[in-house]
């Protein structure tokens, strides 16, 4: 089944509820913690490994973070690569925001490794990036076969040159594109408000929190893990992450 084919449009869509859009001072203070996220990485990769489904060798695109570079998701492609996946960087330097040559050098980047590879890509993007993957999977889903954001304000409606909230902006960028989308974040995120991060209830999209900071999500072994298993699942049958037995005590299930 196609993956199209699971998206219902005619489905009610039930907005997660207006929460106040701000950051906990603590929050913002610990994302120092990011450091013990990284050091403590190595000694849960053996049983991250082990726990982790294999996966089929599909393509995977991992997009940086504003400021970051392709070094800042090394560790999670190496992580992937292990696991089985074909999995590229964006090649194109540091981000330092949208503009017309980076839309145009991405979506070049999407068309490459999908023509190379003759299968769709799955999509990963970190905070920024996360939204650069959405409106990739937008302008372009037959080449998209799902998409994976991690801490990523797509629902914040702040445009990087104004203090002010884009309303129409924001509801553009709310709506998913028409394949698969999961959103991992962290309430203790201390650099963009949590609530932004989260995919409003659609059939096709889900939302995974995490003890994570903002600044570590991208090796936070929790989240490593939810990324696996959301590539592990076969082409055209998605279904929601499931928090059973051991996982419904690491993955919390709040609204």
């Amino acid at each position: 089944m196609a993956t199209t084919d699971i998206i219902k449009r005619t489905h009610p869509v039930q907005r997660i509820p207006a929460l106040p859009k701000t950051m906990r001072l603590r929050d913002v203070l610990g994302e120092g913690r990011a450091i013990l996220e990284l050091g403590t990485l190595p000694a849960s990769l053996p049983a991250l490994m082990s726990l982790s489904p294999r996966g089929d060798g599909q393509p995977v695109l991992t997009l940086p973070g504003l400021m970051a570079s392709d070094s800042s998701m090394s560790i999670m492609r190496r992580f992937l690569r292990e696991l089985g996946y074909s999995v590229h960087p964006w090649n194109l330097g540091r981000n330092m925001g949208p503009n017309a040559e980076l839309r145009a050098g991405m979506m070049a980047r999407l068309e490459e490794i999908e023509g190379r590879v003759g299968r769709r890509v799955s999509i990963i993007g970190w905070s920024l990036g996360g939204i650069y993957a959405r409106e990739l999977a937008r302008r372009a889903p037959r080449l998209v076969r799902q998409v994976i954001t991690l801490a990523s304000p797509f629902a914040a409606g702040m445009r990087m040159d104004s203090r002010y909230v884009d309303e129409a902006l924001a509801e553009r960028l709310r709506t998913p594109p028409p394949v698969p989308c999961t959103a991992i974040y962290t309430r203790h995120d201390g650099v963009v408000p949590w609530q932004t991060c989260r995919e409003d209830v659609h059939p096709h999209t889900e939302n995974i929190e995490v003890p994570a900071t903002h600044i570590g999500i991208g090796v936070n072994a929790l989240a490593l893990y939810a990324i696996a298993d959301r590539l592990a699942q076969p082409e055209g049958k998605w279904q929601p992450f499931k928090k059973n037995g051991v996982k419904s005590l690491l993955y919390r299930e709040r609204t």
